[in-house]
């Protein structure tokens, strides 16, 4: 019975990433560039550099480079090089990315339409799925700064123990590469 819901699950899964995909090509996008301009928006400041983009997708640092190069003809995302080292390349996604990627997609409409006990108890799941997967691979989680182990709460947003920083009060809320869980050993 477990194999055969596991079974069931995993294609479902594929089922709705397929449909999901299909749609995904509009607005002059692939897949591809639809998952890095979305990482992206919701990423905050320490981590949309390349390298971190092809981290989260788990893809190669050419494809990312090519994608992220495809998002920038198209002017979805500026280029930000380093005033100390102009090597070091960060993304920021600009307006007209912003409204594309918050144009809505059918999956929003059939979440939209589902109990919200149902979908919460389907982002809880999916989230423990998803963190046993990159677990079992040794892949990192990425997650929200608020939820990590080295975030503190300050009155105007926060501030990083790791990296010494203090957070905005937007980006307390954004996606961080050095995200790690608060019971993790550090």
């Amino acid at each position: 019975m477990k194999d055969m819901n596991q079974r069931q699950i995993r294609d479902l899964i594929e089922r709705i990433a397929r449909l999901n995909s299909a749609e995904e090509w509009t607005d002059d996008l692939n897949p591809t560039q639809r998952t890095a301009l979305s990482y992206l928006s919701q990423a905050n400041r320490f981590s949309r550099s390349p390298s971190q983009v092809a981290e989260f997708m788990a893809a190669t640092r050419g494809t990312v480079s090519q994608t992220l190069k495809a998002l920038a003809r198209k002017e979805l995302i500026s280029e930000i090089r380093s005033q100390l080292d102009r090597r070091w390349i960060s993304y920021e996604v600009t307006s007209k990315g912003k409204r594309t990627i918050n144009n809505p997609k059918a999956i929003d409409d059939a979440l939209n339409s589902i109990n919200p006990t149902v979908t919460a108890t389907l982002a809880d799941g999916l989230e423990n799925l998803l963190r046993e997967a990159l677990r079992l691979r040794g892949r990192k989680q990425f997650g929200l700064c608020k939820n990590c182990k080295y975030h503190r709460k300050e009155n105007s947003g926060g501030y990083c123990l790791l990296l010494e920083e203090k957070l905005k009060a937007e980006e307390v809320n954004q996606i961080c590469h050095e995200y790690l869980e608060p019971s993790s050993q550090a």
